[in-house]
C-alpha cells in the first residue's frame, strides 16, 4: 500500500465520508427517540393496516425491546441504503474516475505497480466505509443510553453491527470490481449502481411476501437477517461468512483484471 496516495484520496474525499455520516447521524437519533410505548402502538396500527406497504421497507412489528425495534426501522433500511449509497459513489472515485479523467496516468507513472494503487485504493474504501460504520455504532450506542438508559442489549447489538459489517464487505467487493473493469464513470455508475439498487428492490419485494417471497432467493441482501443474528441463529453466520466470500471473489478478481487489462491512458 502506498501511504501517501492512502493520504490523499482520504482528504480528497473526507467531506462526503462527513456528510453521510451526519445524514446517519440524524436519522439514527430520530429513530431512537421513536422507542415510545405509545408510538410504538401507533406504528404497530400502520404495521397491521397496510403490513405490505410496511414490509416493503423492512419494517414490521416495534418490537418488545429497543434492538428489536431498531432491528426493524433503522437495520430494515436506512443502515443499509445510506452505506450502501456512499460505497457505490466512494468506489467510482477510487478507480475508475482516475481512469476517464486522465489521472491514472500520473498515478501509474510513480513508482508504484497497479496491484499497490489498487490496493492502497481498496484500502482507503473499507477503512472510509468501516470507520463510518463504527461511528454510526457509537451514535446509537451513546443516543439509546442517553434517551433510554439501559434498554439497549450492547453485545446484542455489536453482532448485529457486524452482520452489517459483512454486507458492506460485500457491496464493497462488488462495487470496487466494476470500478475497476470500468473505462467510463458512466458505465460504471451504471453497473455499480444498477445492479446492487436492483438487488435491493428485488428484497423489497421479497419482503412482502406471499408469491414473492422466494424472490429472496435472488438477492444477496437476504444474507444480512438481523432478527436471526439477534437470536443468535446458526444460519445467521453462515450467511454472514457467504457475503465475505463474495466481497473477497471480488475484490481479488477486479485487482487481478485492474493488473493486466489495457487502460486507455
Amino acid at each position: 500500500m502506498n501511504t501517501t496516495l492512502f493520504k490523499r484520496e482520504l482528504r480528497s474525499s473526507y467531506k462526503l465520508w462527513l456528510i453521510f455520516i451526519a445524514i446517519l447521524a440524524m436519522y439514527i437519533s430520530v429513530i431512537i427517540s421513536m422507542f415510545d410505548p405509545k408510538l410504538g402502538e401507533t406504528l404497530d396500527l400502520f404495521a397491521k393496516a397496510m403490513p405490505e406497504m410496511m414490509s416493503l421497507f423492512g419494517m414490521g412489528e416495534t418490537g418488545a425491546t429497543l434492538i428489536e425495534f431498531l432491528s426493524n426501522y433503522l437495520y430494515g433500511m436506512l443502515m443499509i441504503v445510506f452505506p450502501m449509497v456512499f460505497i457505490i459513489m466512494l468506489a467510482n472515485r477510487l478507480v475508475v474516475a482516475h481512469v476517464d479523467s486522465g489521472s491514472m496516468t500520473y498515478l501509474l507513472a510513480s513508482p508504484n505497480t497497479r496491484r499497490k494503487v489498487a490496493l492502497t485504493q481498496m484500502s482507503v474504501l473499507l477503512s472510509m466505509t468501516f470507520v463510518l460504520l463504527v461511528i454510526c455504532v457509537g451514535i446509537a450506542i451513546g443516543a439509546s443510553e442517553a434517551m433510554f438508559p439501559g434498554a439497549l442489549v450492547i453485545g446484542d447489538f455489536l453482532w448485529l453491527n457486524l452482520g452489517l459489517a459483512c454486507l458492506l464487505f460485500a457491496l464493497c467487493g462488488y462495487c470496487f470490481f466494476i470500478s475497476c473493469i470500468s473505462n467510463e464513470t458512466g458505465k460504471a455508475v451504471m453497473f455499480g449502481a444498477g445492479v446492487p439498487t436492483f438487488f435491493y428492490l428485488v428484497q423489497m419485494l421479497a419482503n412482502m411476501g406471499g408469491k414473492l417471497a422466494d424472490l429472496k432467493y435472488a438477492t444477496i441482501f437476504t444474507l444480512f437477517n438481523p432478527k436471526a443474528i439477534i437470536a443468535g441463529e446458526a444460519s445467521a453466520w453462515w450467511m454472514c461468512g457467504a457475503l465475505v466470500v463474495i466481497g473477497a471473489i471480488f475484490f481479488v478478481i477486479g485487482i487481478a483484471r485492474f493488473e493486466k487489462r489495457d487502460l486507455p491512458l
